[in-house]
C-alpha cells in the first residue's frame, strides 16, 4: 500500500521547494518586521515572473541584501546597486533593486509614525487573519478591495512595486488571509494560528 498524499492546494504543484513553502509558511501570519519587509520585497520582485523563480533565488536574495535589514539597505548607494545588478543570484532588474532600497526607507518611516511595520500592515484586517472559504484556485481573486487601498496607501507613500496584485499576494504571504483552499490539510492549521 502507497503512502496517503496530503491533499494541498493545486499552485504549489510537487516542486519540493514549493511544496515546503506551502506547507510551512505560506498563509501562516507573519509579524516580525524583517520578515515583513522580506516578504514585501520578494512578493515586488516577483512581478511578471512565477514566485518558484523567486523561492530559488530567494537565499541569495537574503545574503545579498543584508538579510532584509532595511536598517542597513536604507544607506545603500549607486555602488550597492551595481554590486546587486553584477549577481545573477538575483533578478537583475535596476527598478526592482532600486525598489528594495526606496520602500526601505518607506518602512522606516512607516515605522516612526505606527511604531512597526507589523502594526501599519495588520490594522488593514484589524490583526484578525481573514479567513476565505475557497473551493477551487478560480475562485480565489488576484486583488481584493483591501489589497487596492492598501497599495494605493503604500504608492502615496512612496513604495514601488506595491500594485493591488502585490499586495495581495503579500497580505496570502504573510497570513493577512487565509487562501488555502478548503480541501487542502493547511486550511485548518492555519485557520488555528488566528487563535494564538
Amino acid at each position: 500500500m502507497g503512502l496517503i498524499m496530503k491533499k494541498r492546494c493545486d499552485w504549489c504543484g510537487e516542486d519540493p521547494l514549493y511544496v515546503s513553502y506551502h506547507d510551512n509558511q505560506w498563509g501562516v501570519p507573519v509579524h516580525d518586521d524583517r520578515t515583513l519587509f522580506e516578504m514585501l520585497s520578494l512578493e515586488g520582485a516577483q512581478a511578471g515572473l512565477s514566485w518558484i523563480t523567486i523561492l530559488r533565488k530567494r537565499d541569495n536574495y537574503v545574503r545579498l541584501f543584508d538579510n532584509f535589514d532595511f536598517r542597513k539597505i536604507v544607506h545603500y548607494v549607486e555602488h550597492d546597486i551595481q554590486r546587486l545588478l553584477a549577481d545573477s543570484g538575483i533578478v537583475r532588474n535596476k527598478l526592482k533593486v532600486a525598489s528594495v532600497i526606496k520602500n526601505a526607507r518607506g518602512t522606516l518611516a512607516l515605522i516612526e509614525e505606527f511604531g512597526s511595520l507589523d502594526s501599519y500592515l495588520w490594522r488593514y484586517v484589524d490583526g484578525v487573519p481573514l479567513q476565505n472559504c475557497w473551493k477551487t484556485n478560480a475562485e480565489i481573486p488576484a486583488e481584493t478591495k483591501l489589497s487596492i487601498q492598501l497599495s494605493k496607501d503604500l504608492k502615496k507613500r512612496g513604495f514601488s512595486f506595491v500594485g493591488p496584485t502585490i499586495c495581495y499576494a503579500l497580505m496570502q504571504s504573510i497570513g493577512m488571509v487565509n487562501d488555502h483552499l478548503v480541501d487542502c490539510f493547511r486550511y485548518q492549521e492555519v485557520q488555528e494560528f488566528q487563535h494564538i
